[in-house]
This record gives structure tokens, C-alpha cells and sequence, in this order.
């Protein structure tokens, strides 16, 4: 039997009442006094009940008066403060450790005090090994507040919080902690607003469409139909069309890289079934565009029924229109050239090895729109897939913002395979050493199965009474009535529930310097001069941006460099020419009809590349301030940066640029 001294664990602050009532996990305390210097017991507080084993730690969620019975004369009245009871400080084998719910439970009459500063030290830790310093308690700043990352990222977690809370940079802040105390582990980051590409230094590789390589066959068929209709559903016809050919153009680029399989004009020489090559649609094997194009022409060329023709025409006519667009490179860059390049893909996304930089940020703002659900449902489902296939040989923390985007609660939107991604990594990850960090400013709209996961939230301010009646049903802990105050937290104010983190607490989440701060927290102002003046310069080189969203990126890579390093090296034209703006062309009517006609029958012949060759980028010539942004050309070259004396009325740059 462990041996107790209580008198080596009585609370350092002089005693402010006694306990009168006991009840499951809550007590109530007589508040009968008030000594000098005494801190005033208010919600949120911790109180420190002593007992004859232990001190129990409880925190203050409610406090009234109530008036004294059998009082005469003038009313008398009493203060009571109702508290929950979290956890005890104990002496164990000679050695004090605080550990989390009650063993041992008041009695009425034992004395109540303030839990002092000694206490609250001795609970919240400090920096080592295992354990994190991110912010400060709120009812007393000397205290630091350090969380388990073991427990933090194992168990999964959640930051919840409206739009300007401060919850982008408390994300900032427990990733960098993460960084910091496990080097080893990766971290996968969705950032659907490009905000942390700055945040992270040299310990994160930014992952944009002007360096990112997803081939389209990585896509299973869910997400291959998704794109190729552009997030709409799929025309029922063409969908089963392509269930039937994907796999064989799986196996005709199968039997051409084993060097047989074609007639010489690129077309099967013989009729096979998707079960001889043992391929089905959502296998990831390379493929070739033009096989699937060539398999679609051969079958339409063989049908009688003229209306059925009409259908693979669409079909054909949809896929080339997907594949010759600019915007799409990122998935069809070689996509006639082919080649299994998977294991260089994980390499990259997942940092095997990390080389330095454990990190990727995935920057989602400059891709399609229409296939932003399908890329997020790749990468979710290769990260859970390479964990199970490698039995967790990697860890892996996946960081998903703008959560409740890809895994709903409302089964009638979003896109269904993302959803169901996210939900096996929440449900089974941990199997896999495939973790989950959840951040969304709308929990009452994300599935309640995967955020029930989180076995640690930071909940930070939220009006709508939804999302807090969502947060309490999640919350397990025995402090869950402190939700009721989260309307009224300030900006960074937060309270972290659940494993990762000693005690239920409110705190305030450190401050960032300008330089790690994400770009929705350092450019809020609405005071910019760039609007008053506005020059045609600024309008044109603006334009000139905006249009270069749909321009090839080969063409845009030397031009809006951020001045992000990565370890591949963005392929660069082999004779750079000066910019010149291009001339207006008057755009010419689609006509798929015309196209399929004159396009040239389907080949297995190589397409040469443009002569492309792989060598670092001169960093573009910018201000200092300059700061990187989603697909841009340097406005201080046409029309912006700071005024100069030769042009004194040039706009400034909005900061968000800078």
C-alpha cells in the first residue's frame, strides 16, 4: 500500500473555506474567507482540496450566493462555489505525481484553498522531451502551459475556432512545437488558402500546382469520374464506358513496356477481358491517355448503333478537353510518355526520406476548383494506404484545414470518397501510424464520427450555439460546463480538453513574430493606399496574373517564382526570353465534332517533350518585402512596390503580397 504524507502536499495558498457537499464528480465549498493577497476564487479558477491521501485539484464552474438558514434581523447569505473535480496530486513511493481523475474523494468539513502557483507548476510541467511549451494559463501568466505530444498527435486532435481568432496561428504554433520535439515524425499539412507556406522555414518542403506531379492514374475511378466531369456527377453512359477500358489501358501500357502488345498503330492486336491483366479501375498503374483515347475510338469504330457512337464521341471529346488544358498540367504532364513514377510521387508528398525537411504543405488555392475534392481524396487515401501497406513503418500526421470542406455532416454534399478517407484515418489510423489534426471554424458541419476521433480539441471562440452543442457532445472530460463560456474567449484565448494536455484549461496560445505568423493573421488590415492609387500599371500587371492562371505552367514557372527551394528542380524553358506581354486573339468556338475528325489516329509512339531541362530557377529580382502569393508575377516590376523617386505617386503593394 503506497504511503501518504499529507502534509508534504497541502495547497501553498492559506485556506478560503470548506467542503459542505459531495456529489459524483462535483463538490461544493463554503467560501468563508478572504486573507490578504488571496486570489479570488472566479469561474475557471482552480481550487485545491485537501484530504487525508491526497490534494485534489477542481476547477471552479460556478459560483453564488445562497442565503443562510434560520438567519434573523438582516439577511444573511453565503458564497458557494461549485467545482469539478479533474485530478490529484499524490505521493507515490516517496515522489509527488499528479495524475488525471479521483481515486480518493473529499469529506465534508476538509479545507479548501486556491491552487498556488507551487501547484499548478508541478501539474502543468515544463519543456523536455516529451512535452511542448505553446501558451500561458489564463488566470495566471507565470504559469506555462505544455502539452504531450505523444498523447497530442496519437490520439489525434482538433482546433476549432471562427474566423479571426487567432486559430491559423495556434495551428502554426503546435506544428512548430511538433517540429521542434519530433524531428522525425512527417507532417502533412492541407492548406486550403495558401496561408502557411511562410510559417515553417526550411523544415517544410510548399507543395503548389507549379511544382506538384499527381499523375492521373494515382486517381482511383471515384476521383478519376470526379475530374474528369468536373465535380459533377457523371453521365451514367460514359461512366460505365470508362469502367470498362481504364483497365485495359492498364494492360495495353502493361504489355508495351514489356515490349509487346500492339500491331504497330498503338491499338491492341487482340480483344482482352480487364480480368486477364488482373487490373481493375482503381489499381494504381501507370496508363497512357492516348491508350484510353485509342481503346474508346477502336470500340466506337465497331459500333453499329449510331447513337451509342454518339456517347463514346462525348466521352472522348470530354477526356481531350481535360487533358490539353493548361490548368490540369499538374496531373497530365507525360501523360503519352508514361512511366511508373509512384515511388519518386510518395517520395515527395509523404518526405521519405524527409532530407531535412520533415514537412509538406500542400497549397490547395491555386488548383482547379473542380478537382480540389478529387486531389484532397488522393492524398488522404494514399497517406492511410502507404501506413497500411508499410505497417506504420513512417509515421505520419496528416493536418486537414478547412476540414468540415471535405468531411461533412450532410451525406448530400461534398464529395464522398474525401469523406470516407478522412474517416478511415480517424477510425483506423492509429493502426497505421497514420495520425489526424482536424481544423475547421465550423464543427457543427463536419461529420460527428470523425471528429469524435479527436481525443484532444483547442476550442477557441464560437457564437454559433450549434457548433458549441456539437463540442459538447464531444467532450468527455468532467470540465465540458466550461463550454458555456466560449463565446466570450478573446482573440488566441483557448480551451484545451482531452489527453494532450494536463488539466482542462484556458490559455492563451503564444504570439508569433511577423515572420512565422500564417498570412491570414499578418495581413488584416483594411487601411491599404494601393486602392487610392491605383494606377493602369497595377490594373495591368494585375490582369496579367490573373490570366496566367490558365496559361501552361511551363511557360509561368521562371515567371512567378516564389523563391521557395524544393528539392526537385522546376523545369525551365533551355532559352528563357525576356517577358513580353501577349497580343490579344480572338478566341475561337469550341467544336469537338471538327477536332475528332482531324485528330490523327491513336499512337503508342512516344510524344516528344518540348526541349525542357531541369535546372534551378534564378530567383526573380524583388524587394525584400516582396511576399510569395498564389500565381504571381512580381507587381514591382509593372506598377507597384514603393515609391520611387523617379514615379513618387506608384501604388504600395497590399501587405498580403509583400
Amino acid at each position: 500500500m503506497d504511503t501518504i504524507q499529507p502534509t508534504g502536499i497541502s495547497s501553498s495558498s492559506q485556506p478560503l473555506g470548506r467542503v459542505i457537499a459531495v456529489t459524483g464528480a462535483q463538490a461544493s465549498v463554503d467560501i468563508n474567507g478572504r486573507p490578504l493577497g488571496s486570489e479570488t476564487p472566479t469561474v475557471g479558477k482552480f481550487m485545491a482540496l485537501t484530504t487525508a491521501k491526497a490534494l485534489i485539484v477542481a476547477l471552479i464552474t460556478d459560483v453564488r450566493e445562497e442565503p443562510i438558514a434560520g438567519a434573523s434581523g438582516n439577511a444573511a447569505y453565503r458564497k458557494i462555489a461549485h467545482l469539478d473535480l479533474i485530478g490529484e496530486i499524490k505521493n507515490v513511493d516517496g515522489s509527488q505525481r499528479f495524475q488525471r481523475g479521483v481515486t480518493e474523494y473529499p469529506n465534508i468539513g476538509d479545507q479548501a484553498a486556491m491552487l498556488g502557483e507551487r501547484e499548478l507548476r508541478f501539474v502543468y510541467g515544463g519543456a523536455d522531451g516529451n512535452h511542448a511549451y505553446i501558451g500561458d494559463l489564463q488566470q495566471n501568466p507565470k504559469i506555462g502551459v505544455h502539452i504531450d505530444i505523444d498523447s497530442l498527435v496519437s490520439r489525434h486532435f482538433s482546433i476549432l475556432g471562427t474566423t479571426g481568432v487567432g486559430k491559423s496561428s495556434g495551428v502554426a504554433i503546435i506544428l512548430q512545437k511538433i517540429l521542434e520535439t519530433r524531428p522525425n515524425l512527417r507532417i502533412f499539412l492541407v492548406d486550403p488558402h495558401n496561408e502557411y507556406g511562410r510559417c515553417f522555414g526550411d523544415k517544410a518542403n510548399v507543395l503548389n500546382p507549379r511544382n506538384l506531379r499527381l499523375p492521373f492514374w494515382l486517381f482511383n475511378f471515384e476521383e478519376t469520374v470526379d475530374a474528369f466531369f468536373g465535380g459533377r456527377p457523371g453521365v451514367e453512359e460514359e461512366v460505365e464506358i470508362l469502367a470498362e477500358v481504364i483497365p485495359l489501358a492498364k494492360g495495353a501500357y502493361l504489355q508495351l513496356r514489356n515490349g509487346g502488345g500492339n500491331n504497330g498503330n498503338g491499338l491492341l492486336t487482340k480483344k482482352k477481358e480487364a480480368r486477364d491483366f488482373g487490373f481493375t479501375a482503381d489499381t494504381p498503374v501507370p496508363y497512357r491517355i492516348e491508350d484510353l483515347i485509342g481503346l474508346l475510338d477502336e470500340r466506337m469504330g465497331k459500333l453499329e448503333n449510331r447513337s451509342r457512337a454518339t456517347v463514346y464521341h462525348r466521352l472522348i471529346g470530354r477526356i481531350q478537353t481535360f487533358r490539353n488544358h493548361p490548368r490540369y498540367a499538374f496531373m497530365f504532364e507525360n501523360a503519352n510518355i508514361g512511366g511508373d513514377t509512384m515511388a519518386e510521387i510518395l517520395g515527395s508528398l509523404f518526405r521519405l526520406p524527409p532530407n531535412g525537411r520533415p514537412m509538406t504543405v500542400m497549397q490547395l488555392a491555386g488548383f482547379p476548383a473542380e478537382v480540389v475534392d478529387s486531389v484532397v481524396s488522393v492524398l488522404c487515401r494514399m497517406a492511410f494506404d502507404f501506413g497500411l501497406w508499410s505497417d506504420g513503418v513512417a509515421p505520419l500526421l496528416f493536418v486537414c484545414e478547412e476540414a468540415h470542406r471535405y468531411a461533412p455532416a450532410d451525406k448530400k454534399i461534398g464529395f464522398g470518397p474525401t469523406k470516407r478517407a478522412l474517416s478511415r484515418i480517424a477510425k483506423e489510423g492509429r493502426k497505421y501510424g497514420v495520425f489526424l489534426g482536424l481544423v475547421t471554424q465550423r464543427p457543427a458541419e463536419i461529420d460527428t464520427t470523425i471528429i469524435s476521433q479527436c481525443s484532444t480539441l483547442f476550442v477557441m471562440r464560437l457564437a454559433s450555439e450549434g457548433d458549441q452543442k456539437l463540442i459538447r457532445s464531444a467532450v468527455s472530460d468532467a470540465a465540458a460546463s466550461l463550454l458555456d463560456f466560449i463565446p466570450s474567449l478573446g482573440t488566441r484565448e483557448v480551451f484545451a480538453f482531452g489527453a494532450g494536455v494536463a488539466l482542462p484549461t484556458r490559455m492563451r496560445f503564444l504570439e508569433l513574430t511577423a515572420d512565422k505568423r500564417p498570412n491570414s493573421e499578418a495581413s488584416g488590415s483594411t487601411q491599404s493606399q494601393a486602392g487610392t492609387n491605383m494606377d493602369r500599371d497595377l490594373l495591368t500587371s494585375v490582369i496579367d496574373r490573373w490570366r496566367s492562371a490558365s496559361m501552361s505552367q511551363r511557360i509561368s514557372d521562371d515567371l512567378y517564382d516564389d523563391g521557395s527551394s524544393f528539392d526537385a528542380p522546376p523545369l525551365q524553358p533551355s532559352q528563357p526570353a525576356a517577358y513580353q506581354p501577349a497580343p490579344p486573339v480572338a478566341p475561337t468556338p469550341p467544336n469537338l465534332g471538327s477536332q475528332y475528325v482531324q485528330a490523327p489516329a491513336p499512337s503508342y509512339a512516344p510524344v516528344t517533350a518540348a526541349p525542357y531541362t531541369a535546372q534551378p530557377a534564378a530567383p526573380a529580382q524583388r524587394p525584400d518585402g516582396l511576399r510569395s502569393s498564389l500565381l504571381k508575377k512580381p507587381l514591382d516590376q509593372l506598377g507597384s512596390g514603393s515609391p520611387s523617386a523617379g514615379s513618387p505617386n506608384k501604388p504600395i503593394l497590399p501587405s498580403r503580397f509583400r
